[in-house]
């Protein structure tokens, strides 16, 4: 019997994933094995760090951790835990939302992870197989379940396909990592399109289901996923994920070479009918045959039943009406429940500190009901929330510092740790993240078709920034002038997914590499380029397609040229937010071990 299936579920809110404490104590003990150099070989305990959602930095002796929020669901109670987790353990003393709606937490020396990572387990939060080759945390539309339109919640599928696979022995050591995605609607706010495995709400016949798509991903071999069926209803979701993995798992081929170890991979080399022809092959197995209803893991909580009630009076805006009336233009939607907003709370770069960590807490347990989700946008949405306490929600916020309106625009920006943490790391992704919103929030855009515009970047060609899908996209690189080392990125133009049917759509690389420190010029000179050049009303994809990536190469060719190394030049040949001349040092990353 399957361990998971000794553990019992509860439907609490928050407790989507079953702790087990012995795991908890067998980490603590192998730690201090491996510091007393109890382990003759480093790798062995790498692998079983990693699985307990403890990574290597690039930095020595210390670690990082990342948190498993299944849909990016969160409590108040898990929202103070982190921010004693970012007081107590983290030296830089903040938490990072991913692209895939986890946190993380750097800088941890391993001999006080096991108190850390107790004290998560005590909220019921789980690092399990958030790193390593194993189901990785499943994400889903942070605003499932309150959407207009949407056939039904996803919520509890994406909480029993979670349940499903932590701790199953199919996963324990798969080729590679394997990420999950759940979206709402055809909207695809989950970007099924880039994982591993995704899912689609579908009725057919008066059955639910879902459309069900596999092996798409981004980094260096960008694929859209192909259809692995148009219909599959919930009482079979399990079993033809299960298919699927089986097939991925047997794929010996993918292991001769981690770095390509996808089942993207798999695909692109023996075709998609062939692929389709082995999960129904798989199907037809005996394993196939027993019970796969996911009744017994779901997910079921009652949000609405949390719903705060209407109070008799609430504060309403003064002075402060017309910042008040653009935040909710920009960051509030109207739930399908009437009478209730979410709020979407845009987080620079996705780093929260303690206080606002324990103030967005208090938020959500006065005006949500203690309900809200993380974003693949790097930010939170806070659901529940009555339409008359919008105003009082919004002046905490702005006593948090997280007032700012323009969640999801082109002020913000999305990055990766890049060389702040990451073994992979070539540039300081972060601090690029940082001059670009700062250059564009200088410009006051006040074009509705430039505010729409995403700019994201990873710190290498990994895509953790999802840079590929930003209308303006960049991964770090590294240049060489006069003996002497330089940052760089690659330029990505045109890429997307919020095209009203969901399709993910890959940038196209420019032909050029730009210094790290002309590259908000670039940014700039491009935004203009688009204002100046384009038809009435045409979007910016729209214009790429029209001009080609021409125009944009030269708008920016003399940007390219970096100058010889020299005293007047020599920030050119430092990395943003860095002080020392730049040397490319890349440590062999995690992910694939």
């Amino acid at each position: 019997m399957r361990a998971v299936e000794t553990i019992v579920q509860t439907n609490a809110p928050g407790k989507v994933l079953p702790i087990l404490t012995e795991e908890l104590d067998d980490f603590e003990t192998e730690a201090t094995r491996f510091l007393a150099g109890g382990y003759e070989e480093e790798a062995v305990f790498q692998g079983y760090r990693l699985k307990q959602g403890v990574y290597g930095q690039r930095q020595p002796n210390v670690q990082m951790t990342r948190v498993k929020l299944p849909f990016g669901g969160v409590t108040p109670d898990q929202m103070d835990a982190f921010g004693e987790l970012a007081e107590r353990f983290a030296p830089l003393r903040k938490g990072h939302i991913t692209t895939r709606q986890n946190f993380q937490f750097h800088h941890i020396p391993l001999a006080r992870m096991p108190d850390g990572l107790r004290l998560l387990a005590s909220v019921g939060l789980s690092t399990r197989e958030a790193c390593g080759n194993t189901v990785r945390n499943v994400t889903a539309d942070p605003w499932a379940g309150v959407t207009d339109g949407e056939l039904f919640d996803v919520t509890p599928y994406a909480g029993a396909f979670a349940r499903f696979w932590l701790r199953n022995p199919l996963t324990q050591l798969l080729p590679r990592k394997f990420k999950v995605a759940f979206s709402a609607d055809d909207a695809d706010v989950a970007i099924t399109g880039i994982h591993d495995l995704g899912f689609i709400p579908r009725v057919q016949d008066g059955v639910q289901g879902f459309k069900m798509v596999c092996g798409g991903g981004l980094a260096i071999m960008p694929r859209e996923a192909i259809v692995v069926r148009e219909f599959v209803s919930l009482d079979e979701y399990l079993k033809v994920s299960e298919a699927v993995i089986r097939i991925f798992n047997a794929a010996d081929m993918l292991r001769k070479n981690r770095a390509m170890a996808r089942i993207k991979v798999l695909i692109d080399r023996i075709g998609a009918d062939r692929f389709l022809e082995m999960v129904d092959d798989e199907l037809a197995q005996p394993w196939a045959q027993r019970d796969f209803s996911p009744e017994r893991l779901l997910f079921l909580d009652n949000e609405e039943e949390r719903a705060p009630a209407r109070r008799d009076s609430y504060a309403q805006p003064g002075d402060d009406a017309a910042a008040f009336t653009q935040f909710v233009s920009a960051n509030v939607k109207a739930q399908k429940q009437q009478g209730f907003s979410t709020v979407e709370i845009k987080i620079t770069r996705g780093d929260l500190t303690p206080a606002q960590f324990h103030g967005i807490a208090d938020i959500m347990r006065e005006h949500c009901g203690g309900n809200a989700r993380t974003t693949v946008q790097q930010n939170m949405v806070l659901r529940w929330v009555r339409d008359e306490g919008l105003y009082e929600v919004y002046s905490r916020l702005v006593e948090l510092g997280l007032a700012e309106a323009g969640a999801g625009t082109v002020t913000d920006v999305v990055s990766c740790p890049g060389t702040d943490s990451c073994k992979l790391g070539i540039t300081s992704s972060m601090g690029l993240n940082r001059a670009i919103q700062d250059r564009v929030t200088d410009l006051a855009v006040a074009d509705p078709l430039v505010e729409k515009l995403h700019i994201k970047m990873s710190g290498c060609p990994n895509s953790c920034g999802q840079h590929h899908l930003g209308n303006i996209g960049f991964h770090g690189a590294a240049m060489k002038v006069d003996g002497h080392q330089l940052p760089a990125y690659h330029a990505f133009i045109g890429g997307g997914y919020e095209e009203g049917n969901g399709k993910v759509r890959v940038g196209t690389q420019l032909k050029l590499r730009l210094p790290a420190k002309r590259t908000p010029d670039a940014v700039q000179r491009w935004l203009d380029l688009y204002q100046r050049e384009r038809e009435d009303g045409e979007e910016f994809n729209a214009y790429f397609d029209r001009v080609g990536k021409v125009p944009f190469e030269q708008a920016v060719q003399d940007l390219t040229i970096p100058g010889d190394f020299s005293d007047d030049n020599r920030e050119m040949f430092i990395d943003w937010t860095k002080f020392e001349l730049y040397v490319l040092e890349r440590g062999e990353g995690e992910c694939a071990v």
